[in-house]
């Protein structure tokens, strides 16, 4: 058994999209899932999964089987801890000194393309930073995100995948969690 992360974008924001993490955790083990811990109410789980299965298609379950039991569509990202201890180390803002609170991580559910990633990064947001490796979006907001234009609307809309934010507080417990 592998361990695995959940994130889910865009349920519980404003009474919209709303699941309860119970109802969340019950359909986990409808699907086979084991050991299934959520956090907070914005979508986060962690759990087992049979080693055989790629994160792709936990992503197409998991959003299929949201989509047939509460009739709405979210988008899901599958990670795995190496996933998670990776962008740990790679967070060019994440230093002994940083203001945690300032900090975020877009996950991408792909690799941007090249041509896209380079218009993407030629663009300035200063106060506000950041910095892609991979599929993951590191950034840096000089005041709140709520505030900043680098937002998952605007990965999506330029990188042309999926994508969703967590702030750098939740990135280091859903660590913490799979250990």
């Amino acid at each position: 058994m592998n361990i695995k992360i959940a994130i889910l974008r865009g349920i519980n924001v404003g009474g919209k999209r709303k699941i309860l993490m119970a109802d969340l955790k019950e359909l986990m083990g409808t699907l086979g899932y084991q050991n299934i811990q959520t956090y907070i109410q914005s979508g986060n789980l962690i759990f087992n999964a049979d080693d055989k299965l790629q994160n792709k298609g936990i992503e197409q379950e998991l959003e299929n089987a949201i989509l047939k039991k509460f009739s709405f569509e979210v988008p899901v990202i599958v990670l795995s801890k190496d996933n998670i201890e990776s962008a740990l180390a790679k967070n060019p803002f994440y230093k002994a000194d940083a203001d945690i609170n300032k900090l975020h991580l877009t996950f991408l559910n792909e690799l941007p393309e090249k041509d896209k990633l380079a218009f993407v990064e030629s663009l300035d947001f200063a106060p506000d930073q950041f910095k892609i490796i991979g599929k993951n979006a590191f950034i840096y907001c000089e005041d709140s995100y709520h505030k900043s234009k680098l937002t998952n609307d605007f990965f999506e809309k330029k990188l042309k995948v999926k994508a969703t934010t967590r702030n750098w507080k939740t990135v280091l417990k859903l660590w913490e969690l799979s250990k």
